[in-house]
């Protein structure tokens, strides 16, 4: 378990669904899956706030993108973050776990924000593997194109490997999924959170050492889980990217936004049993 630290902050940390799709579980998992049945996926932002700091990880996508690639926006991220009473001028710091297109698309709806990025995560997105369809597939040129324009207003902290950002917040590359995906380690009242973000898509994977698909490196991948663990104090301090379970185990920051905002700083309720899943004789 990792080291308690005194005197650090305690943060807020909110999940903020905003979108979903339909899918089946083989379309989950390398080699695929024997349960052909359906395993839906969600789409979050994460607000880490005190009274002090307010930083925001990932921006999201809005509707262009859920058209493109058949997902069904339930809220613009700048919606979602408003009903936290968070406007785009009032985020000053954003950290972008990778350049994915439904991590990076809503960036240019912050005019005040610096972004931190893994100096391999710019690299990967602008070199030579983005010759590759396998690889250049989720992520939008148009996104890269003003991630670059960015760098040239000098509004990106690049970092190369594990970097505080803030007392209590920091920002640890993984890669795996991308060349340069970095997971976000959060100090709170119940200890040290790690936001996976898309190095565990699901549970699932960090917890049964299966991996997703869309993938760069499967060593790192699996290499990555031991790191989040490492870094979390225990595997319920590990909050995967993409899970609806999250929705489920962890409390609504208010009645009014339960299924849609989160309290990940909070403990979870008792872990919900793996969903869609048929009885054992079945």
């Amino acid at each position: 378990m990792p080291e308690r630290s005194g005197g650090l902050p305690e943060y807020e940390v909110i999940a903020l669904k905003y979108a979903t799709r339909a899918g089946a579980r083989p379309d989950h998992f390398v080699g695929g899956d024997p349960h052909d049945v359906p395993m839906p996926m969600d789409y979050y932002v994460w607000v880490v706030r005190d009274a002090t700091r307010l930083f925001l990880i990932d921006t999201g996508f809005n509707a262009d993108m859920a058209l493109k690639r058949h997902r069904t926006l339930l809220r613009r991220p700048a919606e979602a973050l408003a009903l936290l009473g968070i406007a785009p001028a009032d985020v000053r710091e954003i950290v972008i776990t990778h350049l994915h297109n439904d991590h990076i698309g809503t960036f240019d709806e912050f005019p005040a924000a610096r972004f931190h990025l893994q100096d391999d995560e710019m690299a990967f997105a602008t070199g030579r593997y983005m010759c590759c369809e396998r690889f250049n597939r989720a992520y939008e040129v148009e996104h890269v194109a003003g991630v670059i324009r960015l760098a040239y207003q000098d509004r990106i902290d690049f970092h190369r490997g594990d970097a505080e950002i803030a007392p209590g917040l920091s920002v640890h590359r993984i890669g795996g999924h991308t060349a340069g995906l970095q997971a976000v380690r959060v100090h709170t009242t119940r200890g040290w959170v790690v936001l996976a973000s898309d190095a565990s898509h699901y549970y699932e994977h960090f917890e049964n050492n299966r991996c997703f698909p869309l993938v760069f490196h499967v060593g790192e991948v699996l290499e990555g889980y031991a790191r989040l663990l490492a870094l979390a104090d225990s595997p319920a301090h590990v909050v995967p990217g993409h899970d609806p379970l999250v929705m489920r185990r962890y409390p609504a920051l208010s009645t009014a936004l339960a299924g849609i905002a989160a309290r990940l700083d909070l403990p979870p309720s008792a872990s919900s049993p793996t969903p869609n899943l048929p009885a054992a004789g079945h």
